[in-house]
């Protein structure tokens, strides 16, 4: 490893960020390149701290944490940090004076900065105008970079990270999962995930006409826009690793859902985030989740996949409900009860394994396995990934509960109190993985699932609880007939 000097640190102060023109200039400056790292030590020079092969890590990470790019999507700050340069400062140096043109967005890396100028009289407390690490300021936010309207003063040795001016529509996705492609041509549950950001720390999410609903806002809708919200607030080198979520109110598809997100803590290798989603001044919705920069230590695997059919071999459940309505051993009722009522595709692909004849009605173990995927291919973010996961684990999860309890004529309804997600491995999720699902209890009108989550070569990514409220459904009231 080969720490720079000061005088070799220089060299690369206006250099863009990248591993090529770290290697050219210390070439230049005849530093000996044949070792893979070139460690610059933050503490004695200031501008820049990362090795050759972490260069890019350190990078994306820092500018995970600048509020600004928070809602972009993890391909926008990888070409951010292609393109940003490091510019140092001295005490007292002006970094931009009023009037003139910023070449850019600049980036607190390390130190303090100061606007001044005579918007503001000097008998004002300047706090709200001192910059810190991950404040940024500039004018290239608009198509034409319009003048400085204020002088920014280094007020300690000042490292910054610039964003050039044209470089400026990296700022400006298409979504928050896609920096290139509109977010009307992303799978549906990519758009379902979909927030805007409102302002720091606050989203809005709403329910898409074609979501599913279940009179009611999706379980699985929360759970994954909650945590959507929460990554957008952690760097993106940290990933949920875990979450425990209780649903508190019932909520209303046909407005709009804000998730607000509390940032409990931020570690070097771990952040803890708690999202309040809020409809109508309620909490109707609260999650806690945990993540985690990726670590490679003590690795093993127990638990075994099922031997079950491969996903091609099955019927989904579009050709099911087909192969139903024309089944002779079914009830001529439930046969015609299936064919009117509205079949709505979602989001979700599914294939049961032990597909049978079985109708609401029909005793069975507390026990399913399915496949499923996302429809369509979703943008390459493991966030996106793990939200879809947390979407999908709701759609037929607590209803295990009820299979040993049916009956002909039981009319019952079911509500999710509780739900927890362990993300042990990668995964993509618009490729198939295999739900394990069982209910080894239920009491109290609560039923309580497990589930695993497998992919094709039988890794374990997933393991999930939920506990929810199970009960006959109410006979309604008849109205007294009058005798009039």
């Amino acid at each position: 490893m080969i720490t720079l000097s000061r005088a070799a640190a220089d060299q690369f102060s206006c250099c863009p960020i990248n591993s090529h023109s770290i290697l050219r200039s210390a070439q230049i400056i005849g530093v000996e390149c044949s070792a893979l790292t070139y460690s610059l030590c933050l503490k004695k020079n200031p501008f820049i701290a990362y090795s050759l092969a972490m260069n890019s890590e350190l990078v994306i990470e820092f500018l995970g944490c600048v509020p600004l790019l928070q809602k972009l999507p993890i391909s926008s700050l990888k070409r951010i940090a292609e393109v940003v340069s490091v510019k140092r400062y001295d005490r007292g140096d002006y970094i931009v004076r009023e009037g003139e043109t910023p070449d850019g967005i600049y980036f607190i890396w390390e130190g303090e900065a100061e606007v001044c100028g005579s918007f503001h009289s000097d008998d004002e407390n300047h706090t709200e105008f001192q910059l810190k690490q991950f404040d940024f300021f500039g004018h290239g936010m608009t198509p034409s970079p319009s003048n400085q309207p204020a002088d920014v003063l280094a007020l300690s040795k000042l490292t910054c990270l610039v964003l050039p001016n044209e470089h400026i529509y990296l700022l400006k996705p298409k979504s928050i999962w896609s920096a290139d492609e509109a977010q009307e041509k992303r799978p549906l549950v990519e758009q379902i995930l979909q927030l805007d950001p409102v302002e720091v720390n606050i989203f809005q999410g709403i329910t898409l006409p074609d979501a599913p609903k279940f009179g009611k806002v999706f379980g699985g809708q929360f759970l994954g826009q909650a945590l959507a919200a929460a990554s957008k607030t952690v760097d993106c080198l940290k990933i949920v690793h875990s979450l425990h979520a209780y649903f508190l109110l019932l909520g209303d598809f046909n407005i709009p859902i804000i998730y607000e997100v509390h940032r409990v803590r931020d570690g070097k290798s771990f952040a803890t985030r708690r999202v309040e989603a809020i409809q109508r001044g309620n909490v109707v919705f609260t999650v806690m989740a945990s993540f985690q920069k990726d670590e490679h230590q003590f690795i093993h695997q127990v638990a075994t996949m099922p031997s079950v059919s491969e996903p091609e071999e099955l019927f989904s459940m579009e050709e099911l409900r087909e192969r139903r309505l024309i089944d002779p051993r079914l009830p001529r009722t439930y046969r015609n009860k299936v064919a009117s009522a509205e079949f709505l595709t979602w989001p979700i692909e599914i294939k049961f394994c032990e597909p049978n004849t079985s109708t609401n009605y029909t005793k069975s173990p507390p026990s399913l396995r399915y496949w499923f995927r996302a429809r369509g291919t979703l943008s390459d973010d493991q966030a996106l990934h793990r939200c879809v996961v947390a979407y999908a684990s709701d759609l037929i999860f607590l209803q295990v509960s009820l299979n040993p309890h049916r009956e002909k004529g039981l009319k019952s309804s079911s509500v999710s109190l509780d739900h927890s997600i362990w993300f042990h491995r990668p995964f993509r999720a618009d490729d198939w993985l295999l739900y394990v699902i069982d209910s080894p209890n239920a009491h109290s009108a609560r039923g309580f699932v497990t589930g695993q989550m497998f992919t094709r070569k039988g890794e374990l990514v997933v393991s999930l609880t939920q506990e929810g409220l199970l009960r006959k459904a109410r006979t309604p009231v008849q109205a007294t007939k009058s005798k009039l």
